[in-house]
């Protein structure tokens, strides 16, 4: 059953967006990303212009970080304390990055920068986690199945300003949180994601926050972070398919849902694994699409437009 997606001006099956919505909704709920990181690159593939798909994506994500943040709710993992500070740089960040977007969207360089963040930033980050993940795995069988605890003192604790956040027993400078939110801002408005991908191992790794509490703030952060987005590309560049959104919703906010229920049965350190071989796997059907020569060589579009 094929639907016209008026803004994205293509035809596609509309039960096809609805199992994407609900596949990435699984990950949104298991993993505290808001599953934009997948979901984009996918709108790519099947014929979303990206100047459409990164700013209709951020609306889905709303949504499905909005039901699996309920669930972490229910469970008191989620530190609004921390979540408010992460919010506060993240705010800024997306104010910055959708005027950085409108400046490249008029110069007709968009789909490009879009395309090459992915690249960039999927393949560092996921090389990273995966990496750490599994010496994280080694280190946890060594000693018997008890998972190993991280350094807890560093450079963080040295920074002023500093604040006690109690749900994940932490005392430390509002600094880094800040610049964690400030940088996953501006993601959010130039590649269309929660920014969850970037924002999980910072908080584990940089903040020391503990896993079980990551995952619930970071849905929370990235609630608010891309509705404000989303809110900035409908006015600003009109690029927001409602009719896409509605469908990828539906399926978000179910997998959600699911998501939430199968990341608790799931141990930290395979759960880290699963994500990091995931954000691979993404970065490179995208590096191939960039690099292979395309069927078509040449399209038609409007001056700064899709």
């Amino acid at each position: 059953m094929h639907i016209y997606l008026p803004i994205a001006e293509v035809s596609v099956n509309a039960f096809l967006l609805l199992g994407l919505g609900g596949m990435v909704g699984i990950l949104s709920g298991m993993f505290g990303v808001g599953g934009g990181f997948l979901m984009t690159p996918l709108l790519f593939f099947i014929g979303i212009p990206p100047a459409v798909a990164v700013a209709t994506e951020a609306n889905q994500i709303v949504a499905s970080s909005f039901s699996g943040v309920l669930a972490h709710f229910r469970r008191k993992t989620v530190d609004l304390k921390m979540g408010t500070v992460l919010l506060v740089g993240g705010l800024i960040g997306a104010a910055v990055g959708v005027v950085f977007f409108n400046y490249l969207k008029s110069l007709g360089q968009v789909d490009l920068l879009v395309k090459l963040c992915y690249v960039v930033f999927l393949g560092v980050i996921g090389g990273l986690m995966f990496f750490e993940s599994l010496n994280a795995l080694r280190r946890s069988r060594k000693a018997g199945g008890v998972p190993v605890k991280r350094r807890q003192r560093g450079w963080i604790h040295a920074l002023p300003f500093k604040m006690r956040f109690r749900t994940s027993g932490l005392y430390i400078s509002v600094i880094p949180p800040v610049l964690v939110g400030l940088f996953v801002g501006v993601l959010s408005a130039i590649m269309g994601v929660g920014g969850g991908f970037i924002m999980v191992p910072a908080m584990i790794y940089l903040l020391g926050m503990p896993t079980k509490v990551v995952v619930g703030t970071s849905l929370f952060q990235i609630i608010f972070v891309t509705g404000f987005t989303t809110m900035l590309h409908a006015t600003t560049n009109f690029t927001v398919d409602i009719v896409l959104a509605v469908l990828l919703l539906v399926g978000g906010v179910v997998g959600a849902q699911i998501g939430t229920v199968l990341g608790a049965r799931i141990p930290a350190e395979q759960l880290r694994v699963l994500l990091a071989a995931l954000v691979l796997a993404v970065c490179g059907k995208l590096a191939l699409d960039l690099l292979l020569q395309p069927a078509e060589l040449y399209s038609l579009g409007t001056d700064g437009g899709h």
